[in-house]
């Protein structure tokens, strides 16, 4: 018999338990069509912009339509108001013929640009229910008959697409106290820009005994818009040129409105005393790299440090500027991740990124970061080893040093800690005296105070004359272990001429009793322009731009402060502005003008804006 195959047994199979049927997701947009999406809608705001401005500037030069209908002239007035069609129109979201939704669109172009959430909301809130009510319209038979409504319905829609395609572009925040400023302003601009309106509106209409409210209501319509929405009103018939100052009028009320309701975050968190002694840290062991390093220390700064802590990048906030100055404070390998976290700082409140004074090293890892880079200048250092008064370069400074020490002057070089309180208060007095204004200037290149007790490495250089009166002085912040940095200058007007070379050299010429063995003095700004540009063969852009600056340098100490470095014969050191966009240079500027005290706004002073 042949051999049984042996019996396999199966395990029957279970059906699989199907969990939970799951809704197809539908693809996320990818960056690159959110940025497009962004972008499109700040485009749309902009042409909105040109649209309204071009509209309203039309209207005061247009002659007002006349037609002859049975030997009688109507004005576009009255054909506007006996017109089949009219009112049966509507327009793209915020196209309307008025200076005051031209800066609508303009403004919101501007924070949509640098990624403001609140203006993204508002834009979406405005223009969504709106084209809900367009798509209703369209069923309607007065309105679907205009082939003009189902453009405007079409450009309205896609710009709220946009909106919502592009919504992850839009993550800056504002100041938590813009909503309450905005209605406040917002208030005070309708009371105002309505009275006025009113008064000239009373004044000039043609239409005798008309009522006060409709004279109001004529007004604040004119303010949203010179075209034919407050013809409806009757009883008031006023010149055109009443029409543009009113619209005018809102329009600048309605721009405060929006700068109140979109302003960044004025950046009032200051360097804490916590941040303070970690950067004190850092500069004890990282300090010699940077002459500005100690400036990191001013108060009105603030300080963002990397994820290890191991460095920090110290800016302010002036006008929706981030300002830092110098490179930042550490260990150069964790560098970038403090660039990364003042960049992500700046973007999340729609700040713009600016460095000044930035050395070559700091300058190239910053542009890796994005930021491009400018060339200001050169920082004059000297070695103390390689100082002499010896040879003909020299010829001039040795004979200033000479003469002001024949006349009796005096210099005597102390660290502030050996100073006494009484001592010190004195010198500060003096400084105060013989400050030029009332603005303490400098930022990037001075501490702002002098004689605070946390500050005793700091180097003081006081001046007196034969009859032992302090005539000037010079106080330097340290620069690492064995090198010091510039920070205040003052001296008294009346004392002799080259003071303040007479001190340097005493500094340079004894600097070794204290362990100094290098000085960094003033920064020369565009100091290659002025040099390459006297030189022979320098091209005629070159010339020209030396004239340029040599003109202004009667105003501001351009050439002066090149000219009175070079007279030391240092080693010059390049430091470079740094910024996002070319775009942002002007305003850079302007804030960079705030922070050194060159430009003091009304009613801001010395706060911290």
């Amino acid at each position: 018999m042949p051999a049984q195959q042996p019996t396999t047994l199966t395990t029957p199979q279970v059906p699989a338990q199907r969990g939970p049927r799951r809704l197809p997701q539908l693809p996320l947009p990818s960056p690159r069509v959110r940025a497009r999406a962004a972008s499109a809608t700040v485009w749309y705001l902009r042409l909105i912009a040109v649209f309204n401005i071009v509209a309203v500037m039309s209207l005061p030069f247009r002659k007002e339509v006349q037609e002859h209908n049975d030997g009688k002239l109507f004005t576009a007035r009255h054909v506007h108001a006996h017109t089949h069609h009219a009112g049966q129109f509507f327009t793209p979201y915020l196209a309307t013929a008025g200076l005051a939704s031209a800066a609508a669109a303009l403004f919101l172009a501007l924070v949509m640009r640098r990624g403001k959430r609140a203006a993204w909301v508002v834009n979406l809130l405005l223009a969504g229910p709106l084209f809900v009510l367009y798509v209703l319209a369209l069923t309607q038979h007065p309105y679907r008959d205009h082939a003009f409504n189902w453009v405007s319905t079409a450009l309205t829609g896609l710009f709220v697409a946009a909106l919502l395609i592009g919504r992850r572009e839009f993550n800056a925040i504002g100041d938590p106290s813009n909503p309450r400023l905005a209605l406040a302003v917002g208030v005070g601009g309708v009371v105002v820009t309505g009275g006025l309106g009113t008064l000239l509106v009373h004044a000039t209409n043609k239409v005798p005994h008309a009522p006060l409210l409709e004279e109001l209501a004529y007004s604040l319509l004119r303010g949203i818009s010179v075209g034919p929405l407050a013809d409806r009103v009757d009883s008031v018939h006023a010149p055109r040129w009443v029409d543009i100052v009113i619209n005018v009028l809102l329009a600048a009320a309605f721009c405060l409105v929006l700068y109140a309701c979109f302003r960044s975050p004025r950046g009032r968190t200051l360097l804490t005393e916590e941040d303070e002694a970690r950067l004190r840290a850092l500069l004890d062991k990282h300090g010699a790299r940077d002459s500005l390093g100690y400036f990191a220390l001013r108060r009105d700064k603030a300080a963002i440090f990397s994820p290890t802590g191991k460095a920090a990048v110290t800016y302010r906030v002036v006008g929706a500027v981030s300002l830092a100055s110098g490179d930042p404070i550490g260990d150069p390998e964790a560098w970038p991740g403090a660039i990364d976290a003042w960049l992500t700082e700046a973007r999340r409140h729609a700040w713009t990124p600016a460095v000044m004074g930035a050395s070559e090293e700091a300058g190239t890892i910053y542009a890796r970061h994005g930021l491009d880079a400018l060339e200001l200048g050169d920082e004059a250092i000297v070695d103390i080893a390689d100082f002499s008064l010896e040879g003909r370069a020299m010829r001039v400074v040795r004979q200033a040093h000479n003469r002001v020490k024949r006349a009796g002057y005096t210099v005597r070089i102390r660290r502030h800690e050996d100073i006494a309180a009484d001592e010190m208060a004195r010198l500060i007095e003096c400084a105060d005296r013989w400050r030029d204004g009332a603005t303490e200037r400098g930022f990037s290149m001075a501490l702002g105070r002098l004689g605070d007790p946390s500050d005793g490495r700091c180097v003081m250089l006081e001046c007196r004359d034969a009859n032992d009166e302090p005539r000037a002085l010079l106080s330097f912040v340290p620069w690492g272990e064995h090198g010091l940095s510039l920070d205040l200058m003052r001296r008294d007007r009346d004392c002799e001429n080259g003071l303040m070379e007479y001190m340097v050299v005493e500094l340079l010429l004894h600097g070794k009793e204290l362990g100094v063995e290098r000085v960094s003095l003033n920064f020369a700004m565009f100091r290659s322009v002025f040099e390459r540009g006297a030189r022979l063969g320098a091209g005629p852009v070159l010339r020209l731009w030396r004239s340029t600056l040599t003109f202004f340098s009667r105003w501001w100490q351009i050439e002066s402060l090149y000219r009175a470095n070079a007279k030391y014969r240092p080693v010059w050191e390049p430091r470079f502005l740094l910024f996002a966009k070319s775009s942002d240079i002007p305003r850079i500027g302007l804030a960079s003008a705030r922070a050194e005290g060159f430009l003091t706004l009304p009613g801001v002073g010395s706060r911290q804006s």
